[in-house]
């Protein structure tokens, strides 16, 4: 059994692009664990985008191989189209060395650098995978849906109907996927987490309390998310409202940012500040390292009232330390959740959502259990080896269908 050499295209992995992008390392790591009869490389190719506005861009080498935790990176100058992340240097390199890989896994879809990877792929007969992220949930195709339908019949169409398979991370994903009439093989594997060791929860809820005033009879909801009209902000900041109306104590820490939107992010910030309740919310922007862990190590509960979530990283984090979690039943690892008794699932309604968020706030004792829950469910679920074995599997399944069916068509 020949060893895989694997590639992994994706847009970008700047921390300001959020979990979907930045799993793809710890998909890559996990994948370089197998045995080395099974799998013999892992290369990332992505850009240096870090940010669609007001970012620098990432500041690495460019065009070299930089090896990490047994895998390895090229980031590449993102150009001319800084905006929609592409890069003419990297699909130069892919047309070139595509025939020294034995798959690519592409991640993301309407995005022009993947959309030309999978291209060139299709042309040097090299079998991909497509990751579409949640881009083709119906609701996620009614933004600017005549360009993404124009733009999904001359280009993304082909892709998808070339490819070894679509990889959804959860089943409801698959289900409500729109295919644009092509026929391709699913592949149905979440995703992964991989926390850093948390801190003591007594110490570091004392410190979050002590660093941002917040009374010990205030629980700590936390909302950890892209802040982007998906999310049901719409819905939360209502719901939290009529919480504080009803004398419901809480304190939301807000920890997210919209690199590709600032005028969102200070719409919702303003509202924040100018809420009935301001006293009783912190907006952290984006955080990370040290102090996420420690973030995630103190609150109480987590909130996500998405409107479409294919998987929900943040999610799945919040479970793995220990926290139950309120999302919608729009966010497509509900299931799980629910059969766990890891937290609450509503409705994309305020009403609902102001009730599953008291009901937890006011049972100590269910939100502890609940919390307990979601630990078990996240690490029986989305643990980084099992998922590693599980994608490297079906990469080998894929390219032996692949081959007795004759190879990629054009």
């Amino acid at each position: 059994m020949k060893p895989l050499k694997i590639l992994q295209i994706v847009p970008s992995i700047s921390l300001v692009y959020g979990g979907p992008s930045q799993m793809v390392q710890g998909l890559s790591a996990a994948i370089s664990q197998q045995p080395k009869t099974a799998v013999a490389q892992v290369t990332i190719i992505t850009t240096d985008s870090n940010g669609d506005v007001d970012e620098a861009p990432l500041d690495v080498p460019l065009g070299v191989a930089v090896p990490q935790d047994g895998y390895e990176i090229i980031h590449f100058r993102c150009a001319p189209f800084r905006r929609y992340k592409f890069s003419a240097d990297l699909l130069t390199w892919l047309w070139h060395h595509a025939p020294n890989y034995d798959i690519a896994h592409i991640h993301a879809l309407f995005s022009p650098v993947s959309t030309a990877a999978a291209t060139v792929c299709r042309w040097r007969k090299l079998p991909y995978i497509m990751r579409p992220l949640g881009t083709l949930d119906p609701a996620d195709l009614k933004k600017k849906q005549r360009v993404k339908q124009l733009y999904a019949q001359l280009l993304e169409r082909p892709n998808l109907a070339g490819a070894a398979a679509i990889h959804f991370t959860s089943e409801l994903e698959a289900k409500v996927s729109e295919r644009f009439g092509v026929s391709t093989l699913e592949m149905v594997i979440p995703l992964g987490v991989a926390l850093p060791t948390l801190p003591d929860r007594t110490a570091a809820q004392a410190a979050i309390r002590a660093q941002f005033a917040i009374p010990s009879e205030r629980p700590i909801v936390l909302f950890m998310s892209r802040i982007d009209p998906k999310k049901g902000f719409d819905l939360l900041l209502p719901a939290l409202t009529n919480l504080h109306q009803r004398q419901q104590p809480f304190h939301l820490l807000l920890c997210g940012a919209n690199p590709q939107d600032r005028a969102y992010e200070n719409r919702i910030r303003e509202q924040i500040e100018t809420s009935a309740w301001a006293q009783w919310a912190t907006f952290m922007g984006f955080i990370s390292g040290d102090l996420k862990a420690q973030v995630l190590s103190a609150a109480d509960l987590f909130v996500l009232p998405s409107y479409y979530e294919n998987f929900g990283i943040a999610v799945a984090e919040a479970m793995a330390a220990a926290m139950p979690v309120v999302i919608s039943d729009q966010v497509h690892i509900w299931p799980a959740i629910a059969q766990a008794n890891a937290g609450w699932i509503v409705p994309t309604a305020i009403e609902p959502l102001t009730q599953a968020l008291a009901e937890a706030l006011n049972q100590p004792e269910m939100l502890h259990q609940r919390g307990q829950n979601a630990q078990r469910c996240a690490q029986e679920n989305y643990s980084w080896q099992a998922i590693g074995e599980r994608v490297t599997a079906h990469y080998r399944q894929l390219l032996e269908t692949t081959a007795a069916s004759g190879g990629l068509s054009l």
